[in-house]
């Protein structure tokens, strides 16, 4: 014989379900409605969304390397970041070591990245205008990341000239590199990579129409 108590959880059970399986069936209704014809009509955009290129990216450094000249600079430093992809395709985030991009007003860019990283560095770096013959510094666990930095700039001779630093490198390694190049003139980037940012390409105007509309 069934006891009153087991009778009571069974019917204190049975009432739950029935409260719950109507909801879950409207939702179910609800999700599977059809959408409103404006919003059923629009086609996607997909296809026309066109990637830069890598010289596109090209024209990009070129025109910083104006922009420098213009505003008397020998470099500039980008870390991880927009403007880091905007000027080399690479996408690098979260870093808590040096991984930096030094584009000189002449000459050729180098990278400087931790050893453990190299591989995904030089496969992000083959994206950018330097390709396969990119110059990579790397810096083990046991040294100075910015002693690298400093070659770098030794060897495209420029250690006494003015580096621009990009705005959102994190104080903790420009004041690594103004410390260990005491001779160099650290000062802001904002003129080149705002000046080149700001104005849009014709490409870059379609994509972000493209992105506006939800087309990307």
């Amino acid at each position: 014989m069934v006891s009153r108590r087991v009778l009571l959880q069974v019917s204190t059970v049975a009432a739950g379900v029935g409260l719950v399986a109507p909801s879950v069936a409207q939702a179910a209704e609800e999700k599977c409605a059809p959408l409103p014809a404006p919003i059923a009509n629009l086609k996607s955009m997909i296809d026309q969304a066109k990637p830069i290129t890598r010289e596109e990216r090209l024209q990009r450094q070129e025109k910083a390397r104006r922009l420098m000249q213009a505003n008397h600079l020998d470099a500039i430093l980008l870390m991880e970041g927009t403007s880091l992809n905007y000027f080399t395709g690479i996408r690098w985030w979260g870093g808590e070591r040096l991984f930096v991009m030094v584009l000189p007003a002449r000459g050729a860019a180098f990278y400087v990245c931790p050893a453990f990283e190299e591989g995904r560095a030089r496969e992000q770096i083959s994206k950018s205008p330097e390709s396969t013959q990119a110059d990579v510094r790397i810096w083990q666990e046991d040294e100075s990341p910015y002693q690298r930095v400093v070659q770098g700039l030794k060897d495209r001779g420029i250690i006494t000239g003015r580096l621009g630093i990009e705005e959102t490198v994190k104080f903790v390694f420009s004041d690594g590199i103004t410390k260990e190049a005491p001779q160099a003139k650290i000062t802001s980037a904002t003129p080149v990579t705002a000046g080149c940012r700001m104005i849009k390409s014709d490409h870059e105007d379609a994509a972000r129409r493209q992105s506006h509309s939800g087309g990307l």
